[in-house]
Formats: structure tokens, C-alpha cells, sequence
């Protein structure tokens, strides 16, 4: 599978901002079968690479902390079954 195809677009709104962009997972898969991490860009801004560790979302980039457990919750929406 290309990783073109991967891609999904995530968008929501929180303290009053929309946030529109789209996601690129990682080829490689955690335990649980999902990717391991994920490149977010968020309003043609690269919020970084973000994966979830210990219960918690977390990024490589200084974001603010509510911002990342929504793009992290968004992220798991698509992953519901």
C-alpha cells in the first residue's frame, strides 16, 4: 500500500479555532496493530510526529497540551472499529 493511501484528514475545533489538516502514519505498528506514530500537519503547519506512550499522546515539538490530546483523540477516532 502506497503511503499516499494512508493519509487521512482530521479536522476539529477547540477554544474557539478550527484545525484542518491531515495525517501520515508510520509504517511501523505498535503492539496493538497501529502505527506507531504519526506526522500531523495542522492548518498547513507541521505540528510534528506524534505517538501515544504510557496512556498519554505526546508530540516532538513544544505544543500546547489540550492541542495534542485532541489531534491524539482524533487520531483514535479513526481507528475505531
Amino acid at each position: 500500500m502506497a503511503s499516499e493511501e494512508k493519509i487521512f484528514d482530521i479536522s476539529f475545533e477547540l477554544d474557539g479555532t478550527t484545525y484542518k489538516g491531515w495525517v501520515n502514519p508510520s509504517d511501523k505498528l505498535n503492539d496493538e496493530g497501529i502505527p506507531a506514530s504519526f506526522h500531523v500537519v495542522l492548518n498547513d503547519t507541521s505540528f510534528g510526529y506524534v505517538s501515544y506512550n504510557n496512556t498519554e499522546w505526546a508530540v516532538n515539538e513544544v505544543r500546547p497540551e489540550g492541542l495534542t490530546k485532541k489531534v491524539g483523540k482524533e487520531i483514535e477516532k479513526h481507528y475505531a472499529v
